[in-house]
């Protein structure tokens, strides 16, 4: 079992930069794939980014490559998506997740583990 924690949403105008953080509870946590994923209102999940195990590769959505970054601690347990240039399409609830293996990141059904989401409002 992985608890996933995210924190460091908020209300950033368009433009702004946030970076988001995960906090993993499993201290096997390195040995997991881990992506983020979005949902505004009305919407489906859509991913955002995804850093697998273990080759370390990572995966971008059309809509924020070269905007968002994700990177990882292990020794902090804790994964980040560093968001810049933001836009007002950008607001949704980001939720972190945790996966094994390197395929099919980019789909919500690969992931087995959910964090509870945090909120990101960009405005205009």
């Amino acid at each position: 079992q992985v608890q996933l924690v995210e924190s460091g949403g908020g209300l950033v105008q368009a433009g702004g930069s946030l970076r988001l953080s995960c906090a993993a509870s499993r201290r096997t946590f390195s040995t997991y794939a881990m992506g983020w994923f979005r949902q505004a209102p009305g919407k489906e999940r859509e991913f955002v980014a995804a850093t697998s195990w273990p080759s370390g590769r990572t995966y971008y959505a059309d809509t924020v490559k070269g905007r968002c970054t994700i990177s990882r601690d292990n020794a902090k347990n804790t994964v980040y998506l560093q968001m810049n240039s933001l836009k007002p399409e950008d607001t949704a609830v980001y939720f972190c997740a945790a996966a094994r293996g390197e395929r099919g990141l980019g789909q919500t059904s690969t992931y087995g583990y959910w964090g509870q989401g945090t909120q990101v409002t960009v405005s205009a």
